[in-house]
């Protein structure tokens, strides 16, 4: 009797609906806000065997919570103590979710419809059933298809929308109460445009060159590891703000066969022109001409990893060959540093491990 007067005490909307009290339902309260619930008990009244049902907003509120609750229920001595636990993390979800729940005002969607219809719904890919969320197509002066998503919230457009962008660089919008989804879309433009360079010397290279990593480049991606030959190969990090400067680059093959080209690149850096291409310049730069598209297949570069047998492994590729020019077999950097772990002749002087190849011995 108790434990059903301090249930009442607590939770006054959640009644019980049997004399043995294994069954309530009702309503739980959190901020000022009424959620159904229905709660039933095994006979034995262990919290960890109860069925807990509740309304469809309730579970969309509580859903990443589910794991919590659960450990509640297995930890908490009575429905007591349960519930109380229950209306904090309901009150912590809440929060956490408060924007999604603020009812927005007329002018909001009066508003939102009319900057849409300016702009023209030809620029919209994409409006969710809330009108909380946009995504706005452009296409820049090079006929690239670009995204720009917009989160909005219910005080728009007296504060800006987020704006998620697939750039290089951070996207930072100019905003005054006045402004609307227009000026957004044409700093978008602008961003576009300040990024074109940058673009066309990653697209030449995509085109022009295999491209080893990464494999499906996203438009932010400014690092290419680009296939010299077999089992060689360069990565470079191109300055999105500075793209017709030199790039750092990073050799990746066995020690004969790389130390060459690191040679040239220093031997050559000041004939760097910012005046050509990025891909241009790496090639008068290094004496060389990038295995082409047309004449040979990705295949003839992409070399499984010795040790796995896999090309890729948890995203990465066989970044480290063996330096003998007879053997030149790649591996993956995990698979290789795990064998030589496991070899009682390797030998280790601080974060470098040495040992024989798993391929040839040497």
């Amino acid at each position: 009797m108790a434990g059903a007067w301090a249930l009442l005490r607590h939770c006054p909307l959640l009644l019980p609906q049997d004399r043995r009290g294994t069954a309530y339902e009702g309503f739980v309260t959190a901020q000022g806000r009424d959620f159904h619930i229905r709660i039933l008990l095994p006979v034995d009244f262990q919290l960890k065997n109860a069925r807990i049902e509740c309304s469809w907003r309730l579970k969309k509120i509580l859903h990443g919570y589910r794991h919590i609750l659960k450990q509640r229920l297995h930890s908490c001595p009575d429905l007591v103590s349960f519930m109380v636990e229950l209306k904090t993390v309901l009150e912590i979800a809440l929060k956490n979710t408060q924007d999604l729940h603020i009812p927005r005002p007329p002018e909001y969607y009066s508003c939102l419809v009319r900057d849409l219809e300016i702009l023209g719904w030809n620029k919209v890919a994409f409006v969710d059933t809330g009108l909380t969320t946009v995504k706005l197509k452009a296409e820049d002066s090079c006929g690239r298809q670009h995204l720009i998503t917009l989160k909005l919230n219910a005080k728009y457009p007296t504060e800006p929308p987020e704006c998620l962008v697939d750039f290089p660089v951070p996207f930072a919008v100019s905003w005054m109460p006045q402004n609307s989804l227009i000026d957004i879309y044409n700093q978008f433009l602008a961003a576009l445009e300040s990024l074109k360079e940058f673009w066309d010397a990653l697209d030449e290279i995509d085109g022009k060159t295999w491209v080893l990593e990464p494999e499906n480049p996203t438009r932010s991606a400014t690092t290419r590891r680009i296939a010299i030959g077999n089992n060689v190969s360069v990565n470079i990090e191109v300055d999105p703000r500075h793209p017709n400067m030199l790039p750092e680059c990073y050799f990746l093959g066995a020690d004969h066969a790389v130390n060459p080209l690191r040679t040239k690149l220093n031997s050559n850096m000041h004939l760097w022109d910012p005046d050509i291409s990025l891909l241009q310049n790496l090639r008068e730069l290094l004496e060389i001409d990038f295995p082409s598209r047309a004449v040979l297949e990705k295949s003839d570069f992409a070399k499984d990893c010795g040790i796995c047998y896999a090309y890729r492994l948890a995203g990465s590729t066989p970044d480290q060959v063996c330096d003998d020019p007879r053997c030149g077999q790649p591996f993956h950097q995990a698979c290789l540093y795990e064998w030589l772990q496991g070899l009682p002749t390797s030998r280790q002087s601080f974060n470098v491990i040495f040992g024989e190849c798993p391929y040839c011995n040497k």
